[in-house]
């Protein structure tokens, strides 16, 4: 005898039993149904992918203490086992989604991956990305490509003075570009003067001894001991994003501290671990969150021709 809310008409020729009982996310028409409600309630998309995590790990506990328990027998056939993995299917649907269970743990874990590759991308720190972009032409690639606007603005407004930079540091222009988009938050966290006017540091650099240019002290996150802590600190002010991008790529050059960075550069992750060993910021994560950008921005000027 079929389940309750299971009949034989739902078998349809090559839909798997787990198909039939559930929607899982083995199933094609499944994942593009997640796909859709992703697209549309990703809190809730989060939580049926979990709830559907689940059911697969009941029935495949439930086959598992089966086996290590019963004993097959002479009316043991193929009728009787689909018939047990039919209970078994139902059974796990029944033990899914209860409360403090283990589909609530997948979510928070689900959710929370979520939202660090978001922050590391630098996609989700402010609501900018609601603000209409600055022209039509960003709206249109947007749309296309489905980048935020505020990355599409980012790249189109700096990658030429970026081949500037390149030109003298011999460090791939990209690279380059998408510290700058990771360091400013795609030009959204931009460090501003007291005037509340913008320092034009999209790099991060600080004002040591050595600089006798203007400044905008403002809180930042530094890192000791692997604890991120709230510091004042002093970072230098331009006077365009031109001027910014031109020290940059003077520092890297010249300082010998960065020797090896522009020395071993041929690859993002290069790049990232170079600046990372030299001391460029105190994240320990800083190499894994660049590479992530630079892959985006890569991908945008791939998209952007």
């Amino acid at each position: 005898m079929l389940p309750p809310n299971l009949s034989s008409s739902s078998l349809s020729p090559g839909m798997s039993l787990r198909q039939a009982t559930q929607g899982l996310v083995t199933d094609g028409r499944s994942v593009q149904a997640l796909k859709l409600q992703a697209s549309q309630d990703p809190k809730a998309a989060v939580k049926e992918a979990a709830k559907q995590f689940e059911a697969l790990f009941m029935q495949e506990l439930m086959k598992s203490m089966r086996q290590s328990t019963l004993a097959t027998g002479m009316l043991d056939n193929s009728a009787t086992e689909l018939g047990v993995e039919m209970l078994d299917a139902q059974y796990a649907n029944l033990l899914t989604g209860m409360p403090r269970g283990l589909s609530e743990a997948i979510a928070r874990q689900l959710e929370k991956q979520i939202q660090g590759q978001q922050t590391a991308q630098g996609t989700s720190a402010t609501p900018a990305d609601d603000v209409p972009p600055k022209g039509p032409a960003s709206t249109e690639f947007g749309k296309v490509s489905g980048a935020p606007p505020s990355q599409v603005d980012f790249v189109q407004k700096h990658t030429e003075i970026a081949n500037q930079a390149s030109a003298i540091t011999g460090i791939p222009a990209n690279f380059m570009l998408a510290q700058a988009a990771h360091e400013s938050g795609w030009g959204r966290r931009e460090i501003k003067m007291p005037d509340g006017s913008s320092s034009f540091n999209v790099f991060g650099i600080k004002a040591t001894s050595s600089w006798k240019g203007p400044v905008a002290e403002v809180t930042t996150t530094e890192y000791h001991n692997g604890n991120p802590l709230k510091v004042k600190a002093q970072f230098r002010a331009y006077d365009s994003y031109e001027s910014a991008f031109l020290d940059y790529a003077r520092m890297l050059k010249n300082n010998p501290r960065y020797s090896q960075v522009t020395a071993q550069s041929q690859t993002p992750e290069a790049f990232a671990q170079g600046l990372q060993r030299a001391g460029y910021a105190t994240d320990p994560a800083y190499a894994q969150k660049l590479t992530r950008v630079i892959d985006t921005t890569m991908r945008l000027q791939r998209m952007m021709g």
